[in-house]
Formats: structure tokens, C-alpha cells, sequence
């Protein structure tokens, strides 16, 4: 066995002991009772659930193919065993290059919901247009995915444009599928408002928070300012009607959240103290960032928000992904929430750039 089989099997076997003492932990009286301690080590332990699985089977497919391996100094048994290792052989190696990419580095936020922020940028009502075929894009694509979608701020104008938007978007590991989206996204077409038609460059941003937990982000009440309005736009019979929208301002940071769509205050309030959360998370998020990777190149999905990551080229039926210089000419299912392709095609890039630092 060569000395990096040997190496991911040692690694895996370190997966297996982890995972049977977290079952163990688990199921302790001290550990239940402390209600933050359970759920961090739940969801560790459903997190090696499958990894676990595996490095089992690894290490069994792996041991077949040593016995094999050592059955080849009889000469009595040697065909048979040349013949079982021309199967084995393949399938060990297959699994031990699997097996290197469930071992990279886990983002340790890809298990969480998301806050998806999209904003018109550059181009007008065209920007407007093009922002909200992006939030109806997103809002697709995740309930493709069986994720719950709920609108906390924003709205579409008279002609369809938007001007800001967030959403929450509930499910499994939503924020590992979606981070890859943050940035500015450039749209070039001849927009419906344009008679002499003529293409235009049209930009809209997208942000994309995981979403903190209460116990994470503790914010002091008295670093916030309050205010109630009466909420606008298209709605339920809650608009125009009460108070019911909310604003809040975290005074420390000048960040600003509002929430109107939901019917009460109340509701408004939690829904903003949310993105709140998220918002002052992602501020740490970005400073650990900072402070770890120094000058070192940002990862695929953690570059700045400013940078311009994506083409849809409507004339063209193209979209371009230019971290990884990616393109397909699927445009009308790309809008239509069709993103698997592209995602992936980010995740593989990550994972190969992880693999070059690993092994470096």
C-alpha cells in the first residue's frame, strides 16, 4: 500500500473514532440538558454520518485488496488473486480519490440558511428589470431544491423592476449551494424599453449572508434605534393600513435592515433582527477571513462583492462565469433556476484548488 492510501486511510480512520464519540456524547445527560452544546454536536455528528460511512467501506474494499495483494507469493492462488486485483485495484483507487475530496476543509457555514440580498446596480429601469429576474431566478431555483422561500424586504416598482430585495431561504445545507453568488452579475440585451434596439450592459449585486444563530450574534439593545412606519407596495390587507413595517439601525455599524412584508410588527421585527444577524455575522465572517488568509488569494465565493463574477448575454443565449472561465449558451434555463451546472462547475474549482494546497 503506498504511503498516501496509508495517509487518507489514517485520516479516516481519525473520522470514524470522532464520529463514535460524538455518538456516545450524544446521548449523555449533561450534554442533552445544555441545549446549544446538543444541537453543535448534532450536527457535527449528522456531518460525519456519511463520511463515516464511507471511510467503513473504504477501509473494508481497501483491506480486500491487501489480502488479495498477499495472496499473489501462492503460487496455487495466484490467478485468482491477479484476478480479484484487476477489479479491486480500480475501485480502491476511485474511492481514494473521493475520498481526498471529502477530506478537504468544510466551509463551516454550509450547513445554514441563507439571506439572499439583490440590488440594482448600474443601467437605469434596465438594472431594475434585470435584479428581479435574478431574485424570481433564485427564488426558482430554491424551491427546485425543496428550500422555503420568504420575501423580507422589497418590492417590484411599476414596471417590474426592483430597486432592493432580501430574501430567507430555509433548507439543507442552503448556504454551501448559494455562496458562490455574491458579487456583481452583468446583463447585456436590448432592454424592452429601448426603441432603437440597441444592446445595453446592465449590472444588479448580489449578497449572499448564512444566516446566525440568536446565540452567535449577541446585540445589545441599546445599540439599536427602532422605528415603525407604515409598510407600501404590493401586499396583503396589512399595507397602508397600520404601522406594521419596521427599521431597524445598529448604531455601532450603521447598518440599516427593514422588513415590511410580513403581517405584524412583531413579525417584521424578528424577520429584520435576522438579516441583522446575519449582516454583523458576515462582519466577522470577513475580518476571520482577512486575519487568516492575509495575502493569500480568496477562495472561489469569498471574493469581494464588488468584483464582477458573471455574463448573461441574452443576444448570444450565454452565460459566462468568469472566476473559472465557464460558459454555457443555456441562458433561458439559467433564468428559469437552472443553476446546478454552474454551481457545481464552482465547487469542483474550489475543491481542485484545496486539493493544490493540501498537497503543496
Amino acid at each position: 500500500m503506498d504511503n498516501e492510501r496509508e495517509r487518507i486511510l489514517r485520516r479516516l480512520e481519525a473520522v470514524e473514532g470522532r464520529f463514535e464519540e460524538l455518538s456516545i456524547r450524544i446521548t449523555l445527560p449533561e450534554v442533552i440538558s445544555d441545549a446549544p452544546l446538543f444541537q453543535k454536536l448534532m450536527r457535527e455528528h449528522n456531518e460525519l454520518t456519511e463520511l463515516a460511512a464511507f471511510a467503513s467501506d473504504f477501509r473494508k474494499k481497501n483491506q480486500e485488496a491487501e489480502d488479495a495483494r498477499a495472496m499473489l507469493a501462492d503460487p496455487d492462488l495466484r490467478a485468482m488473486a491477479e484476478e480479484e486485483l484487476e477489479s479491486l485495484e480500480p475501485e480502491v483507487e476511485k474511492m481514494a480519490q473521493e475520498a481526498r475530496i471529502r477530506l478537504l476543509p468544510k466551509d463551516p457555514d454550509d450547513y445554514r440558511n441563507a439571506i439572499l440580498e439583490v440590488r440594482a446596480g448600474a443601467g437605469g429601469d434596465e438594472a431594475g428589470l434585470f435584479g428581479a429576474e435574478l431574485l424570481r431566478m433564485y427564488t426558482h431555483y430554491a424551491e427546485s431544491h425543496g428550500w422555503k422561500v420568504e420575501l423580507t424586504e422589497g418590492g417590484l416598482n411599476e414596471l417590474g423592476g426592483l430597486k432592493e430585495a432580501v430574501i430567507m431561504i430555509q433548507g439543507k445545507n442552503v448556504f454551501s449551494r448559494l455562496k458562490y453568488e455574491s458579487g456583481v452579475h452583468r446583463v447585456q440585451r436590448v432592454p424592452v424599453t429601448e426603441s432603437g434596439g440597441r444592446i445595453h450592459t446592465s449590472t444588479a449585486t448580489v449578497a449572499v449572508l448564512p444566516e446566525a444563530e440568536e446565540v452567535e450574534v449577541s446585540i445589545n439593545p441599546a445599540d439599536l434605534r427602532i422605528d415603525t412606519y407604515r409598510a407600501s407596495g404590493a401586499g396583503g390587507q396589512h399595507v397602508n393600513r397600520t404601522d406594521s413595517a419596521v427599521r431597524l439601525t445598529h448604531l455601532p455599524t450603521g447598518l440599516v435592515v427593514t422588513s415590511q412584508d410580513q403581517r405584524s410588527q412583531v413579525q417584521n421585527r424578528e424577520r429584520a433582527m435576522q438579516v441583522l444577524r446575519a449582516r454583523l455575522y458576515e462582519l466577522q465572517r470577513e475580518q476571520a477571513q482577512s486575519e487568516y488568509s492575509g495575502a493569500r488569494k480568496q477562495q472561489i465565493g469569498t471574493g469581494d462583492r464588488s468584483e464582477r463574477i458573471r455574463t448573461y448575454n441574452f443576444p448570444q443565449g450565454r452565460v459566462t462565469d468568469h472566476r473559472i472561465g465557464f460558459t454555457i449558451y443555456r441562458i433561458d434555463d439559467v433564468m428559469n433556476g437552472d443553476l446546478d451546472e454552474i454551481i457545481d462547475a464552482l465547487t469542483l474549482a474550489e475543491q481542485t484548488e484545496l486539493m493544490k494546497e493540501q498537497d503543496a
